[in-house]
This record gives structure tokens, sequence and C-alpha cells, in this order.
């Protein structure tokens, strides 16, 4: 079933348990190791915050005038070509996707990594249809062998441990004639690079996403590590680019000041090894190259957002910085959050897609360390943007009643100085005098989410409104 059509992000805390339990799972994302690479490389350059501030401008400057670069855009690509296709819905999507498939008769169609396919549960649609999709980014095409959806934006994969992968590939290569059980990553890569390699041959259909669209040019731009990307475009005789609005820039030299950002905020590279301009199909001097290209821009309540307080979303650019410092996400992993987007940037996103109230628990699922902004490369305000989505989740009373009620007898309090200053002296006084014989408290009433897990310091001395009155 997929998680795009039936989304589980409702179910945070329930999915969160079970993945803390989960031994298997914690030991694989022990091997999550972006944060000291990204903070190497951002030390490299000593113009990274200036970029960030450039950036982040280019991306504002291109929403507040989204209207006039798509048009510039798709005008751009029939110059060159090829075709856009406008898609408010996933299913106009899909349908879309399904109607230029069978235009070529095709039975195999090889895909980029795109999280839009995600978003829009494209594979299980395709083989519905008896269309056969085929992930070649190696990390898709584990999970795929797995039947399970991404849980890291740009890992995929990184919650399988090697054993798990041998394993699979042990049970899925058979029928190619693959019946050793390998033990070495190299060996692994081999025999999926074999497999893939007829997989590439046999497309007739190539799908990538796209992390830029350029408005000047009418091109695409999709950065990789593996170069299936390239094979997957210039192999097939069509080329479809599954993109969303928010993924233009008006030229080629503004995007590549983001590609500054993205891989050295994404794995710490200073650039991803293969960085693919496409633009239209194949010209008659051409060696290679796609006979048609199309180009499916998705909205799917992206254009709502446009001009609301959640806007600053719309800048991100998929590099995964937040959720690889993010402690809940490294916690629980991606699979936790429900659906397409994990982390702090899923916490923002996914709520504006599919509603707060089947995503509520998502802008909950943070400690709002503030960390997710101080690395995001498009300074988002991520826990402004959570806090905004619990403000609505409050007041169209979705959180659950115990919660509202505690909020609002806090309110009730903190709008009387004198009873608050009066409460919290005596809940002082008396947490301090009944923790002082252990220094701690290991189970409070109503705390027990706290001490199930961690000790609770007991109160030492006087309250900050004391102190501060005390020391001016």
């Amino acid at each position: 079933m997929s998680l795009a059509e039936h989304p589980t992000s409702g179910n945070f805390k329930q999915n969160a348990r079970a993945a803390l339990q989960n031994e298997t799972l914690q030991r694989a994302m022990g091997y999550l190791g972006f944060t000291q690479k990204r903070a190497e490389a951002v030390a490299r350059l000593p113009e990274f915050e200036a970029l960030r501030d450039q950036a982040r401008d280019i991306k504002n400057h291109t929403l507040a005038h989204l209207d006039f670069y798509l048009e510039a855009y798709e005008a751009k690509v029939q110059a060159s070509g090829g075709q856009v296709h406008w898609c408010r819905t996933p299913e106009d999507a899909r349908q879309t996707i399904l109607s230029l498939c069978r235009s070529m008769n095709a039975k195999t169609v090889t895909r980029g990594k795109t999280m839009i396919g995600e978003e829009i549960a494209l594979n299980p649609f395709l083989e519905a249809h008896g269309i056969q999709p085929v992930e070649t980014d190696l990390g898709e095409y584990i999970i795929q062998l797995r039947d399970e959806p991404p849980s890291h934006i740009i890992a995929p994969a990184i919650h399988v441990t090697k054993e798990q992968v041998a394993q699979t590939f042990l049970e899925k290569h058979a029928a190619y004639g693959k019946t050793r059980l390998l033990t070495e990553p190299r060996e692994m890569l081999e025999e999926a690079r074999g497999i893939l390699r007829d997989k590439f041959l046999k497309a007739d259909v190539g799908i990538t996403g796209a992390n830029f669209l350029i408005a000047e040019t009418g091109s695409s731009i999709i950065v990789t590590n593996e170069g299936n990307g390239d094979l997957t475009q210039l192999l097939p005789r069509m080329h479809i680019v599954l993109a969303t609005p928010e993924k233009l820039v008006p030229t080629l030299e503004d995007a590549s000041t983001i590609l500054r950002l993205l891989a050295r905020s994404a794995t710490g590279q200073e650039f991803s090894v293969y960085t693919t301009v496409s633009t239209g199909p194949r010209r008659p001097a051409d060696l290679d190259g796609p006979a048609q290209y199309h180009v499916v821009i998705l909205d799917n309540g992206r254009s709502a957002m446009l001009g609301t307080e959640f806007q600053d979303m719309l800048r991100c650019i998929r590099c995964s910085a937040c959720l690889n410092h993010c402690p809940v996400y490294n916690a629980v992993g991606g699979h936790a959050y429900g659906w397409v987007y994990p982390g702090p940037m899923g916490s923002v996103l996914t709520p504006g897609l599919i509603g707060i109230d089947r995503a509520g628990a998502l802008p909950n699922a943070s400690t709002f360390c503030g960390k997710c902004e101080s690395v995001c490369p498009m300074k988002i305000p991520l826990p402004g943007l959570m806090r905004k989505w619990r403000e609505r989740e409050f007041a169209a009373k979705l959180s659950p009643a115990v919660s509202r009620l505690a909020l609002a007898l806090w309110a009730f309090a903190a709008r009387r100085p004198r009873l608050y200053r009066a409460l919290t002296g005596w809940a002082a006084f008396m947490l301090g005098a009944l923790g002082r014989r252990h220094g701690n408290f290991a189970n409070l009433p109503l705390a027990a989410g706290w001490t199930d897990f961690r000790d609770m310091p007991a109160p030492e001395g006087k309250t900050f409104h004391q102190l501060w009155a005390e020391r001016k």
C-alpha cells in the first residue's frame, strides 16, 4: 500500500515508539554521518554564509514573480522542441505520465530519483497499468526490491543494514542467476550495476526529477553521484521530467549559486559527481539523447502556499541538512513520519500538502533546538513554521484535549503575574523539598513522558523571577 495515497503521519507517536524499539533500525541510523562532512565542507568555503543570503534572495524573487517565470520557462521549453504539462493534482500527473508512456508503447520505464514520484505513488500506478518501473539510484533500487518507501531524501536506504541488502539481493536476484550471498559492498554494487545495465538499454521511457528548472533556457538540472540520471534521460526514446513549480530559478547563474550550497549541505561534497543539464530533445547533430522531451509540473498544493506564512518552505532544495542534524529524525528515522518527506522539512511541508488534520503530530515532533534552521542553506525558519502549524492545530481544536486544557491553565496563570510567581515559587519549593533526598525524580505525576526515560533534577534554590529581582 502506497504511503503517498495512505499517509500515516497522524500515527507518528506509534511509529516513533516502534522505531525506537527496532534494534536493526537503530544500528543502521548510527551510520548517518553527513554532519561532520558538511561542517568540514562549509569551513573550506569562506563565502558560504554570503551564498546562503544570495540563494535565499534568488528564491524569494522567483516566488514573488513565479507566474512570469513559469510562462517564460514554458516558452523556452517549446522553443527547444519540448512540451510542458501542467498538473494540479497527483491524479492529473499520473494520467499525464501514463498517456505519454502509452504513446511510446512503453513496457519498461527507468526512473532517476524523484521525490515527486513518491508523492504521487507513481510506481504502483504504472505497475497497475502493465508498465514496469525500475529505480536506478542504488538506494532507491534496494528499497524497491524490498517494497519499502525511502526513509531519507538523499540516502533513501539509510535504514537498511549491509546484511539486509545482501539478503535482499540473494532473494530478488535469483531470477537473474545470482545465487551467492554477497558480503562486501563493492560486490553488491557490481551485481546491481550489471542487472541495471540491461534495464537501461531496454527502457522505452526515462523519468527523472529536477533539482532546478531554468526559465532562461528551458533547461532542467539533475544532480547525482552515480550517473544513473544521465543514463535515464539519454538512452530511452522519451525523457519525462517530473517537477514542481518551486524548482524554478531565473537563470543558469542563479542555479550555479545554489548548486554551490546544495552538495556541501547534503553530503559534504563541493559538488555532486554528476550535474546534468537537459534542454529539449535530441537535435540533428547530437550523438545521443531522447527523441521526445516532456516536463510534467505538479502543483499539489504549492500554489496555495504562495503569499502565506508558509511560503518560505517553497525555498527548500531538498538537501537533507535539516534531517541530518535533527535529534528526533536521528532517533526514529524517516518512516516514522508516515509519508514522503521526513524530518523538520517534512514536518512543515506535509501538513501543507495533506492537511494539519492528518499531519498534526509532525510539527510537534521537534525539540525546537533550532539546529535545522541554523544549517538550512536557504535559511528557512523551520522551527517558526512548525510553531505556526501548532498554532493552527490548537485553534482548530485538533490537538489533544488534555494538552489544550494544560495550555489554557498555564495561560490563565501567565496573564496574572502575581499568581504566576506565587504558583511557580510554591512548585519550586515543594519539588525541591521532595527531591532533596535523592536530588532528582524517577517518577512524577503528569510527567511520565519525561521520567519514563530519564530522571528529572529537583529544583535547587530560587525561581528565575526571584533571582532576577535580586540581581536587578
